[in-house]
Order: structure tokens, then C-alpha cells, then sequence
């Protein structure tokens, strides 16, 4: 299994809101920081912005932040909004199958468990806890420190 690139750029977007925060973040800088353009960033925006995730400030000195606390985003929530598809194997899909297995087959049945276990593993996991080393993040994506004192 393999993520897409929307699942890290969203991800990564969530981190850097986290990171940048009290301050509201700019889509251009946040696609400066990551080397992605801010087309495809508007668009991974868009569904994060509708399920509250990000909040969007308008205006000339708009930006965005998250919409509810960097504690409270699961990597999960995020995964799950960004991926499009599940199915380790094709009888996951629910559809016609040229599997004769189908419905006995104990393969099915041990992917279940093992795409449950991932999704316990990123439900336990917060776009908080991903940023603890805040200090070190803000230089590596260019954001100034402003005189702050962070963690």
C-alpha cells in the first residue's frame, strides 16, 4: 500500500499550520516550503477547509490555520479524507470477482485485520504529535522565529 502525494501534501500542510501557529499561514509559503505548486496545494486545500480540518481567513493578510486543535487532527482523519481507495485486493471492492474464493477465502480476512491495525495505528497518532519538535521544524520550513519562544 502506498499513500498518495495529496495524503502527504495534506499532511504536511496540517503540520506546517500547526508548526507556524498562533500565525496564520500562507499557500504560497507553505508551497515554498515543500517544493509543490500552489495550484495543486489550493486544490488539497479545498476538501480540508469543508471537513474542518484548516479554517481560511480572507483578505490581504489572510491565510490559513487549523480548523481545531493540532491535538485533535489523527492522521486517520486525515488519510481517510485524502485516500481515495482501500482495497488491498480485489474482492475488497465489493464488486464481481474472478476469485472462486470469494467469501471463504481466509486471505480476505487477514487483509481486514491488517488494514485495521494501519488505521489504529494513524487513529493514534496527532497532527500534534508530529510537531512536538516545533523549534527545529520552523527552521528547516523557513518560518521565522519572531522573537517567539517555543518548544
Amino acid at each position: 500500500m502506498r499513500l498518495t502525494r495529496q495524503s502527504s501534501y495534506a499532511v504536511r500542510t496540517l503540520m506546517y499550520c500547526a508548526i507556524n501557529s498562533p500565525d496564520l499561514s500562507r499557500v504560497s509559503d507553505i508551497a515554498k516550503a515543500y517544493g509543490i505548486s500552489e495550484l495543486f496545494l489550493f486544490k488539497l486545500i479545498k476538501p480540508l477547509v469543508e471537513n474542518h480540518l484548516l479554517d481560511t481567513v480572507r483578505g490581504r493578510h489572510g491565510g490559513i490555520r487549523l480548523g481545531r486543535a493540532a491535538s485533535e487532527i489523527t492522521l486517520l482523519d486525515v488519510i481517510k479524507l485524502t485516500e481515495e481507495n482501500f482495497a488491498l485486493a480485489e474482492c475488497f471492492e465489493g464488486g464481481e470477482t474472478s476469485c472462486p474464493l470469494v467469501g471463504g477465502c481466509e486471505l480476505n480476512a487477514a487483509l481486514h485485520e491488517a488494514l485495521e491495525a494501519f488505521f489504529a495505528v494513524l487513529r493514534s497518532y496527532t497532527i500534534a504529535d508530529l510537531t512536538d519538535k516545533r523549534r527545529a521544524m520552523r527552521s528547516r520550513l523557513g518560518i521565522e522565529m519572531l522573537g517567539l519562544e517555543l518548544n
